[in-house]
Order: structure tokens, then C-alpha cells, then sequence
């Protein structure tokens, strides 16, 4: 697939991939509640850190790349069935970022 794709792109993606599955039917094995998908997402992210147990840098960085795309199909998802525009989210959270102040002592 060329080019770049938008956050609403990859979010429409990826819910086209879970309708597929009929993740979103009611009596779906995987009910997806934000609950749920919250739960997921934390679990792939754990999973980004076993790449890194007694390691500098991942082993595999095919295997790597894999989690990063799991994280982040969690990430859309969550959002997008929590009704949060993520794009709008994440600019309000840099602006924010901004005026913050890391390593400062007190």
C-alpha cells in the first residue's frame, strides 16, 4: 500500500477488519467495549517490552514492528469506539506539552 494514510483512514481500516471478524456483533466472543479494547491495548503494549527484556535494542524488528501495529490498531479503536477524535487529541495534548516543564528541580 503507497502513500500516507490519515487517522481516519487507518481507523476506518481497521474497523472494516473487525466487522469482518464480527467482533462487533452482540454475541461476539470478543465484545468490543472500551473496556476491552483497553485491556488489549495494554496487553500488546507489554508485549513492545518483551522485545527489550535484557536487551538494548529488539531482536526482531519485523516481530517489533508487528506489536507497534497492534498497539496502535488498539489505540484507534479505543478511540474511536470512546468517541474521541484522536487527531484532535493529540494537537491539544502537544499545545499542552508546550507549556510544561520536565527536569526542572524544585
Amino acid at each position: 500500500m503507497a502513500g500516507k494514510l490519515s487517522i481516519e483512514e487507518l481507523t476506518a481500516m481497521m474497523h472494516e477488519l473487525v466487522r469482518s471478524k464480527g467482533w462487533y456483533e452482540k454475541d461476539s466472543k470478543r465484545p468490543q467495549t472500551p473496556r476491552n479494547l483497553a485491556i488489549s491495548l495494554s496487553l500488546e503494549a507489554a508485549e513492545i517490552l518483551e522485545h527489550f527484556q535484557f536487551r538494548e535494542e529488539p531482536k526482531d524488528k519485523n516481530e517489533f514492528a508487528n506489536e507497534l501495529a497492534d498497539v496502535t490498531l488498539y489505540l484507534l479503536q479505543l478511540a474511536s469506539v470512546s468517541g474521541i477524535d484522536l487527531e484532535q487529541a493529540v494537537l491539544k495534548k502537544i499545545e499542552i506539552n508546550k507549556t510544561r516543564q520536565w527536569d526542572v528541580e524544585e
